[in-house]
């Protein structure tokens, strides 16, 4: 079962399972997966960001010359982390 708790510092969701692996030359996801689920959907979206989106989310901050804010909840750090990458370059 996924759940948030097993985000990583970007909130990309990951489930160890054969079916939901990309297909190795074309890239795409298999048919029926779901290793990536909206921000806005998280049962726990609007608790407080985690310690690793918090620690990435100030690192994008500062390349990007943007303002960290430390209140944002895990939904929105992940939108901004996601924003801040794009931005930079970073983690695409």
């Amino acid at each position: 079962m996924i759940n948030e708790d097993n985000l990583s510092a970007s909130g990309d969701l990951f489930e160890d399972d054969s079916k939901h692996r990309k297909t190795e030359n074309s890239g795409e996801d298999l048919a029926g997966s779901n290793t990536k689920k909206d921000p806005d959907e998280w049962t726990t979206g609007d608790e407080p960001m985690t310690g690793a989106q918090k620690s990435y989310l100030k690192t994008l901050s500062d390349e990007a010359k943007e303002e960290f804010d430390e209140n944002l909840t895990k939904a929105e750090a992940s939108k901004k982390i996601d924003e801040l990458q794009h931005k930079t370059g970073r983690g695409l």
